[in-house]
């Protein structure tokens, strides 16, 4: 394979990704420390590059700038407002502004009789061709999520294409949130990371709660709390035995009429354990406390899509350009 220096680096982009994707599966976490080293190393070959286009031709320097500028100016922002607008992760967003910065144009790669990427679009903004490989994969989810149903014999419209069914007792290390209230299914179910959170800060695990719901019901019985942490899953399953006793606090003031200290919870810790509210809190642990299983939107890890959307990128090229070519559109 040959190809510029430049382009020959960037690729250290994909197993970087491969890398936050697996995390993303494993944790829905992923160090906001990953990207700085892209983003150094994007500004640098951008440098390079831009230095390069003095010596190209007027026409071809323009449309270079042209389209570093609508990396940087469209599509960076674009990942910045999904995530202000809760569409994306504060990691999916880092990563797509990250490749905004280091894949702003179609590189290319030199094999022998033939060259990728295959397709290339008009526009030449390799981010965006990234950004419209990842949509395209992240829309067939739902239909892998209803293919996964069947499979397991849940076939019910719509509920199949948005959730799973899991053990109750699998909750520790899930992630997404309950697809279901005391009320019936729903989409503004508990988030389980929260549910997490909750078991942490009273020092306990699912399967004691589980097995004496009335105590943990009662809010007298909260006698100390702990750190609940920001919710992630850990390597122990997501109990938290090691941490009794470590930095706990004084007793929590709780009102008598706050079942399961759930207002308590949420009046004491940083934050708002992922806009949960005291009635959301509640109905989740009346859920979880009493069945054996559940349905769940798990959400998406975006940053699988976006591995899989860069390294279609690289190698075929535009998806969406690709099938409007076939058609005779582009």
């Amino acid at each position: 394979m040959l190809g510029s220096v430049p382009d020959l680096l960037r690729l250290v982009v994909l197993p970087v990704l491969a890398w936050t994707a697996w995390r993303d599966v494993e944790t829905r976490r992923v160090p906001s420390r990953t990207w700085a080293p892209l983003v150094g190393l994007g500004l640098l070959l951008l440098v390079v590059d831009a230095v390069g286009q003095l010596s190209a031709s007027m026409p071809a320097a323009a449309l270079f700038f042209v389209r570093v500028a609508v990396s940087l100016f469209l599509v960076a922002p674009i990942a910045y407002l999904f995530w202000r607008l809760g569409g994306f992760g504060g990691a999916d967003a880092k990563a797509l502004i990250t490749i905004a910065i280091l894949l702003p144009t179609f590189p290319t790669y030199y094999f022998s009789g033939y060259t990728l990427p295959y397709v290339e679009t008009t526009l030449g903004v390799f981010s965006m061709t990234i950004l419209t490989n990842t949509v395209v994969l992240a829309a067939a989810y739902p239909l892998a999520l209803a293919v996964r149903n069947a499979l397991d014999g849940d076939v019910a419209f719509p509920v199949a294409f948005l959730g799973r069914r899991i053990a109750t007792d699998a909750l520790p290390t899930a992630h997404g949130r309950l697809f279901e209230t005391p009320e019936g299914f729903s989409r503004n179910g508990l988030d389980i990371d929260a549910l997490r959170m909750y078991l942490r800060w009273r020092g306990a695990t699912l399967e004691e709660l589980r097995a004496d719901p009335d105590r943990f019901r009662d809010p007298a019985s909260i006698d100390e709390t702990h750190d609940p942490t920001d919710g992630a899953v850990v390597a122990d399953g997501g109990e938290i035995r090691e941490r009794r006793g470590d930095g706990a606090d004084d007793p929590a003031t709780v009102d008598p009429e706050d079942p399961w200290g759930a207002a308590a919870f949420l009046d004491d810790i940083e934050g708002t354990a992922y806009g949960t509210t005291p009635e959301t809190l509640r109905g989740g642990l009346e859920i979880v406390s009493d069945r054996e299983e559940v349905w769940i939107s798990p959400g998406i890890p975006f940053l699988v899509p976006m591995f899989l959307g860069t390294l279609l990128a690289f190698t075929y090229g535009d998806l969406v350009f690709g099938a409007l070519g076939l058609f005779g559109v582009v």
